[in-house]
């Protein structure tokens, strides 16, 4: 029998969401139905969302492809969605993709707007997608080079990503800085070193900050060296971040730079383009090692009951992955 409704995940008030049912219309000329397998919460944007503390000068710039309604609320936000494509044209029928879609366990969007798995890159570990995007965006300005001293602070989902990408560069000495001792575990899966906050080390030709927190700023300014680069990946939402730019921040000539995954690089708009970039995410996540920033599964009809907690739980939550079962 023909499915024609689909259920989704909405934010009616801060800390509280629901699902709802809503109608799923027939896929049209051009456009594909898709079933979701796996969706996924990287705690930062998404926590901010369900707080409802997304500044009001930001409610437009914010909005995610697909959004329905508008902040504060209730809006039915979300980016990470993997499904296989029941109904379009014959060369997406049955594929696996990816798709920045809310979280719904069945939707229908242009075929423009999915992406199909590449060979090896299991449909699990594609949830990911969207924080490899950022974390390449990050590199693009960050512009790490072979032999570089880099200290990426916040062992997140995009910090921890972004120094397994800087570490890939020849002759880089790459330090994951975290405040929490279990971020060690994640260092090792990924091949770069760990040190705790009060340990980091200093004199770096790239810091990238990661946390979340404004203090984490205000440390990488501090563990910069002459002329070294501090790009920010963190967004704080309604917080303001109080920085030491008095000091020594201009003698020793630091450079501050804002990075955000909406929009391409400069020099890079010209030859890339946002599916491009995606493409180039999802075959970077055939690597295996990967898997250690899955830091748990849930199944999506207990996400009324579980967002709460994953929006409260800083330093514990790396991406979680939601489980959909869609009867068929």
């Amino acid at each position: 029998m023909a499915v024609d409704t689909a259920t989704a995940f909405w934010t009616l008030a801060p800390g509280h969401g629901e699902l709802r049912e809503e109608p799923l219309p027939a896929p049209g000329e051009g456009e594909v139905l898709v079933k979701a397998r796996f969706g996924g919460i990287s705690r930062g944007t998404e926590a901010l969302v369900f707080q409802g503390r997304v500044p009001e000068s930001e409610w437009q710039r914010m909005r995610a492809p697909f959004q329905a309604g508008d902040f504060p609320w209730p809006v039915k936000y979300g980016y990470v969605s993997v499904g296989v494509v029941e109904a379009g044209p014959d060369a997406l029928l049955g594929r696996e993709v990816f798709c920045l879609h809310p979280h719904q366990d069945r939707y229908v969007v242009p075929a423009a707007a999915v992406t199909p798995l590449p060979a090896g890159l299991p449909a699990a570990r594609a949830v990911l997608a969207a924080n490899m995007e950022t974390a390449i965006n990050g590199c693009w300005d960050a512009e790490p080079r072979v032999g570089d001293r880099v200290a990426v602070i916040g062992a997140g989902v995009v910090g921890a990503l972004m120094a397994w990408l800087c570490a890939a560069i020849p002759g880089t000495r790459v330090c994951l800085v975290d405040v929490s001792p279990a971020r060690a575990e994640l260092a090792l899966a990924l091949g770069v070193e760990f040190r705790l906050a009060e340990r980091a080390p200093a004199d770096n030709d790239l810091v990238i900050h990661a946390s979340g927190n404004p203090e984490g700023l205000r440390q990488a300014l501090s563990l910069a060296g002459d002329e070294a680069r501090v790009v920010e990946m963190s967004w704080y939402g309604d917080r303001e971040a109080s920085l030491p730019l008095g000091e020594a921040f201009h003698s020793r000539r630091l450079r501050l730079i804002g990075s955000q995954v909406g929009r391409l690089p400069a020099e890079r708009m010209p030859r890339w383009d946002h599916r491009r970039r995606l493409a180039l995410a999802l075959d970077l996540l055939r690597d295996p090692c990967l898997d250690a920033l899955i830091s748990g599964e849930s199944d999506f009809h207990e996400l009324p009951a579980l967002m709460p907690r994953l929006a409260a739980g800083a330093g514990e939550v790396l991406c979680h992955r939601l489980r959909y079962a869609t009867p068929d």
